[in-house]
C-alpha cells in the first residue's frame, strides 16, 4: 500500500483535468478504467461523458482566464475557439451551441471562427 498514495496523487491532475472522477478499484464499472500498480489494482477513473467533457474545458478555461469567456475580445474568442477544435470539442453533439453560449456569440459567429482558421 505504501506506492498507492504517491501514485494516485500523481494521476489525480490529470483525473481531474479530464473531469473524470476517481473511485476504488471494486466500485468500477464496465467503462470505467481501473490504473494498477506494481501488479496491484489501486484505483478506478470513471470518464466522463463528451459533453460533460466540453463543460468542464470551459469551466477550466474561464478559471484561467479569471473571467467569463463572454468578456473576453474577439481575438481571445477565436483562440479560445481554436484551442476548443484543436482539442475535438466541436464533435460533440451540441459542441457549437454550447460553446457559443459560452463566449456570449452566436453560433454563425463559432462557425466563422472556425472557417477563418481552415482559410476558407
Amino acid at each position: 500500500m505504501s506506492g498507492e498514495e504517491p501514485f494516485i496523487a500523481a494521476v489525480k491532475p490529470l483525473v481531474d483535468a479530464m473531469g473524470g472522477a476517481m473511485l476504488p478499484p471494486d466500485e468500477a464499472g464496465p467503462e470505467d478504467v481501473v490504473l494498477a500498480w506494481e501488479g496491484v489494482d489501486v484505483v478506478a477513473v470513471r470518464l466522463p461523458q463528451l459533453a460533460d467533457s466540453l463543460d468542464h474545458i470551459l469551466a477550466a478555461m474561464e478559471r484561467r482566464e479569471g473571467r467569463p469567456l463572454s468578456d473576453l475580445d474577439r481575438r481571445a474568442k477565436q483562440e479560445v475557439v481554436r484551442t476548443l477544435e484543436a482539442r475535438g470539442a466541436f464533435a460533440v453533439r451540441h459542441g457549437v451551441e454550447t460553446v457559443a453560449s459560452a463566449l456570449g456569440v452566436s453560433r454563425f459567429t463559432v462557425y466563422n471562427y472556425l472557417n477563418r482558421e481552415k482559410g476558407v
